[in-house]
C-alpha cells in the first residue's frame, strides 16, 4: 500500500512535536538515562564537552530523541546527519568546520558510513583535527584544520556492522532496549494531552498493547484511532473504539500487521515451519532485506515467534499456538 507525501510529511510534523525536551519527559530507558544523567552533569562541572556516545537499537526506541535531549541538557546547539548522507570527504569536511565549541553532531545509521570517511573521523573525534589533501600528484598537500571541541552522538540499528576501529572510540555505548507495556502508556496519555485527543485509560491501554513496545509505533497508531474517532465514533477513544480502528488497520493483540503474518505462515506453509534464508524471506514479502532485517524481524524475535539458526530463520511453538495451527509432530520446533 503506497502512503501519501503528504501524510508523511504531516507525520513527521507531528512526531517532532511529540518528541521530549528533557529526561523527565521521557518515559523508559530508566538505566539509559541514568547514565546519561551522571554523564552529562560530570562534563558541565568540568566545563567539558561529554565523551563521543554511540547509541544502538531497534528502530523507533527513541536514539534520536535522546540525542536532541543531550543537547538540550547542555544547552549547546545539535546538528543533525547521517551515514547515507555523507558521501565524500567534502561533506565531511563542511558539516565539521561549520560546528561551533561545544555542539553535538548527531550521525544516524552510522553503520552506513564510508570507510574512507571513517578514517578522516578518526583524528577529529580523537584530536580535534582534520587532515585534508589539496591537489593531485606531485602538487598535492596535505592542510591540517583545527576543529572545535564537540561530540559525537552516533546511532545504528545494526552495531555489528560498525567496524571495530569505528565502535572503538566511543567512550559511552548504550543499548535501547524494547519498552514495556506501561511506559508505551504513558507516553501515550503524554502525547494525547500534546494532541488534544481525547482518550480514556481502557483505550490508551488497548493501543499500547499493540504497540509493539515502540514509541514511534504507539504514536503513530494513536494517530490513526484518533481519526477513526473522529469519523466513525464521537470523536472519543476508548476501548471499543481503539478495538474497532485497529481491527481495521488488520493489527491484532500482539501488535503484529500483514507482513508480520505473511511472514511466519510462509515459512509454515511453504517451508514446513523452517529454516529459511533471508533472500528468501525478502522474496516473499517484496521487501528488501534490510527492512525485513531491522523492521520486521527484530519484534518476532523478541516476543518469541522466529528464531535464527545458522540455517536460516525457523518459525517457533508460539507463533503456531498464536496462529491457531497445530505444531507438526515429527518436527522439533524451539
Amino acid at each position: 500500500m503506497q502512503t501519501d507525501p503528504k501524510e508523511n510529511i504531516e507525520d513527521e510534523i507531528l512526531d517532532r512535536t511529540l518528541r521530549p525536551n528533557r529526561f523527565e519527559e521521557y518515559f523508559g530507558q530508566e538505566k539509559i538515562k541514568n547514565n546519561l544523567n551522571t554523564l552529562l552533569q560530570a562534563a558541565k562541572q568540568r566545563k567539558d564537552s561529554p565523551e563521543h556516545i554511540l547509541l544502538y537499537g531497534g528502530s523507533g526506541l527513541g536514539k534520536t530523541t535522546l540525542a536532541h535531549i543531550i543537547a538540550k541538557e547542555l544547552n549547546t546547539n545539535i546538528k543533525i546527519t547521517s551515514g547515507p548522507a555523507i558521501e565524500k570527504i567534502g561533506d565531511l569536511a563542511s558539516i565539521l568546520t561549520n560546528l561551533e565549541e561545544g555542539d553535538i553532531l548527531f550521525i544516524d545509521e552510522c553503520h552506513a558510513l564510508n570507510r574512507i570517511i571513517e578514517e578522516y573521523l578518526y583524528p577529529a573525534m580523537e584530536e580535534n583535527y582534520l587532515d585534508i589533501i589539496i591537489g593531485k600528484g606531485p602538487s598535492a598537500r596535505s592542510i591540517q584544520l583545527e576543529l572545535p571541541q564537540f561530540t559525537l552522538i552516533a546511532a545504528t540499528t545494526r552495531i555489528s556492522s560498525l567496524s571495530s576501529p569505528l565502535r572503538n572510540r566511543f567512550g559511552a555505548t548504550y543499548h535501547l532496549e524494547y519498552y514495556n507495556e506501561k511506559d508505551i502508556e504513558n507516553i501515550l496519555k503524554r502525547s494525547s494531552k500534546i494532541l488534544k485527543i481525547e482518550a480514556d485509560e481502557k483505550g490508551l491501554k488497548e493501543i499500547a498493547k499493540r504497540a509493539r513496545r515502540t514509541p514511534r509505533v504507539a504514536n503513530r497508531l494513536l494517530k490513526r484511532v484518533r481519526d477513526y474517532a473522529q469519523v466513525h465514533g464521537k470523536g472519543k477513544i476508548d476501548q471499543e473504539i481503539a478495538k474497532q480502528a485497529l481491527e481495521m488497520l488488520e493489527i491484532d493483540e500482539l501488535g503484529l500487521e500483514n507482513v508480520d503474518r505473511l511472514i511466519i505462515q510462509s515459512i509454515i506453509d511453504k517451508f514446513n515451519g523452517g529454516p529459511v534464508g533471508l533472500d528468501t524471506l525478502a522474496a516473499i514479502t517484496s521487501e528488501d532485506k534490510d527492512t525485513v532485517c531491522d523492521v520486521y524481524e527484530p519484534y518476532l524475535m523478541q516476543i518469541g515467534f522466529l528464531a535464527r539458526t545458522p540455517k536460516g530463520r525457523i518459525v517457533t511453538n508460539l507463533a503456531y499456538e498464536h496462529l491457531g495451527l497445530n505444531i507438526p509432530k515429527q518436527k522439533k520446533l524451539i
